[in-house]
C-alpha cells in the first residue's frame, strides 16, 4: 500500500489547494513579520536599518516599566476584555436561546438581520455616532437634558463614564454576530430530545436548563478559550475611535494597543513599541496555555489541544 508523503499530497491535493490561501495569509502576515521582533532589543536608526541598528538589550523594556504605565495599560486591557468576554457571551447565549424558542420564522429572520447589522459597521462610524450622542454642546444626550431642565453631562472629561460606554458599544456590536454560533449549536440539538422533555411535562425554562445549556457547553468552552487567548489584546478600533487622543481619559481607557500606537506614531519610539508588542504577545501566549491546561484537567474533550 502506497503511504509515502508525495502520494498523500497528491491524494489530498484538492483539500490542500482549499487551505492554501489561509496558510499563505498567516505565513505572510503572522509568521514572516515575527523576524522584526529583534527591534525590541535595538535602538532603531533609520540610516542603519533593522540589521545595522545597535543592540540595547532590555533597555526598551526597562523604560516601559519605569514610566509607570505598564501596570495601568495591562490592568485596563485585561479588565476590559474580561468584561467583554463575560457580558458578551452571556448576552449572546440569552439571545440565541430566545431566538431558537421563537416560533415565527419571519420575526426570527428579521430580528437576526437587525442584530447582525451593527457588526458590519466600522468603528469609525460608531465613533461618529458616539460623538454625536455625547458631545457637550450639541450632543443628543445634553440636548435632551437641557430640554428637561436637567444638569448637563460632560462625558468627554469624565473618565468614570467610559467604563460603561465602552462595554455597551462592545456588546452592541458583538452580540448579534456571536449569537449566530450559539444558534447553530442549538439548532443542531436533536429535536426529539425537546419533544420527549415536553411530553414529560418540562416547561420552556426546564428544557433550556437541562437540555440547551448542557448541549452548549462545548461551544461555550471553545469560544471562551479563544477569547481568553486575546485577553491582553485590546480592540484598537473600539478604544481609539471612541476615545481618540483624549489625555483626560487615559487613566480609564488606555490599553496596550493604544499605548503602542502613541509610542510609535506620536513619540516615534520604534524600539519601545516593539518591546511592548512582544510583552503583549508573551502575556497572551501564557494566558491561553494556562487556560487550556486547566480545561484539560477538568474536561479533556473540550480543550483546544
Amino acid at each position: 500500500m502506497r503511504t509515502g508523503l508525495l502520494y498523500r499530497i497528491r491524494s489530498k491535493k484538492t483539500l490542500l489547494f482549499m487551505i492554501a490561501p489561509a496558510v499563505i495569509y498567516f505565513l505572510l502576515f503572522s509568521y514572516v513579520p515575527m523576524a522584526g521582533i529583534v527591534l525590541a532589543f535595538k535602538q532603531y536608526r533609520y540610516d542603519l536599518g533593522i540589521i545595522g541598528s545597535p543592540w540595547v538589550g532590555l533597555d526598551n523594556f526597562k523604560f516601559f516599566f519605569m514610566t509607570g504605565d505598564a501596570f495601568r495599560v495591562t490592568r485596563n486591557t485585561m479588565l476590559y476584555n474580561a468584561a467583554f468576554i463575560l457580558i458578551n457571551n452571556v448576552l449572546q447565549i440569552i439571545v440565541a436561546i430566545f431566538m431558537a424558542e421563537i416560533g415565527s420564522k419571519l420575526f426570527r429572520k428579521t430580528a437576526q438581520t437587525l442584530m447582525f447589522l451593527p457588526y458590519f459597521l466600522s468603528w469609525v462610524v460608531v465613533g461618529a455616532v458616539a460623538y454625536n450622542l455625547f458631545n457637550f454642546e450639541h450632543g443628543t444626550i445634553n440636548t435632551l437634558l437641557r430640554s428637561l431642565h436637567m444638569p448637563e453631562l460632560d462625558i468627554y472629561t469624565t473618565p468614570e463614564y467610559w467604563k460603561y460606554i465602552l462595554i455597551f458599544f462592545s456588546a452592541w456590536k458583538a452580540v448579534g454576530y456571536g449569537a449566530v454560533f450559539y444558534m447553530a449549536s442549538i439548532l443542531s440539538i436533536d429535536r426529539e430530545t425537546y419533544e420527549a422533555a415536553e411530553i414529560d411535562g418540562a416547561n420552556v425554562f426546564q428544557r433550556v436548563r437541562y437540555i440547551t445549556l448542557p448541549s452548549l457547553r462545548p461551544t461555550i468552552t471553545i469560544l471562551v478559550l479563544l477569547a481568553i487567548g486575546g485577553i491582553f489584546r485590546g480592540d484598537f478600533g473600539l478604544f481609539y475611535q471612541l476615545v481618540g487622543n483624549n489625555g483626560l481619559l487615559y487613566q480609564t481607557t488606555d490599553v496596550i494597543d493604544t499605548y503602542v500606537y502613541r509610542s510609535l506614531l506620536v513619540n516615534n519610539e520604534i524600539g519601545m513599541s516593539s518591546a511592548i508588542g512582544f510583552y503583549q504577545s508573551i502575556l497572551c501566549f501564557v494566558t491561553i496555555m494556562a487556560t487550556n491546561f486547566l480545561v484539560r484537567k477538568s474536561d479533556k474533550d473540550n480543550a483546544l489541544f
